[in-house]
């Protein structure tokens, strides 16, 4: 399938032709929804706990005898339902991450890349470089080409004027060839490749 290639300036500049098994496969959304929940499970930090039993401050000695005394029998003054002590069945450090087979991954960064294909949101760039760093003339550049949404992919190396000039509009993001990943293609209105970038997903996912 061909798609119309366009530069900064939103001019045109050729066309290239993206591979139908990368980008034309048929979206599903369990798919896409695994991919997602597994990419933000190995985000959480898991890093919440609170004390168990053998963790309260404390001695260990029982409070009061155990009969005699008119009130219900204890046996320690760390116990959970005495004030200041455990909590019952609590978060504990853990990592909240699952494995995923390689495949289902594979599969559900094609039918990102095709969901975008799809709906008329995938936009191929000649380059993604420029000479000024300002973020003013990028902004110029971006309302020219209509984007208020977008995830711009470059090859292995990004232009660090690029960069630069984009990293403080709201709702851009810009990430490498490699880099690229479900969540981040779908949270963004708009998909950008340079045609360096389609030729390095095509080799990694072919």
């Amino acid at each position: 399938m061909k798609v119309a290639v366009k530069t900064l300036e939103n001019k045109s500049s050729g066309d290239v032709t993206l591979n139908k098994d990368i980008f034309g496969v048929e979206p599903r959304k369990d798919i896409l929804y695994r991919a997602v929940n597994w990419q933000l499970a190995k985000r959480r930090g898991g890093n919440h706990k609170v004390k168990d039993v053998s963790e309260i401050s404390g001695t260990g000695k029982k409070p009061f005898a155990q009969k005699g005394t008119g009130r219900a029998r204890q046996g320690s003054l760390r116990s959970a339902q005495m004030r200041g002590g455990q909590t019952t069945h609590g978060p504990q450090v853990r990592d909240h991450g699952f494995s995923l087979p390689k495949k289902i991954r594979t599969l559900a960064l094609k039918m990102a890349l095709s969901s975008k294909q799809k709906d008329g949101k995938l936009i191929v760039l000649d380059a993604a470089k420029t000479k000024s760093a300002k973020t003013k003339d990028m902004a110029a550049a971006l309302k020219k080409m209509e984007l208020t949404s977008a995830l711009f992919i470059d090859g292995e190396t990004l232009d660090e004027n690029f960069v630069r000039s984009i990293r403080n509009i709201p709702h851009m993001d810009v990430l490498p060839s490699q880099g690229a990943n479900v969540y981040d293609i779908l949270r963004r209105e708009t998909l950008v490749l340079t045609k360096d970038a389609i030729e390095k997903l095509e080799a990694r996912l072919s």
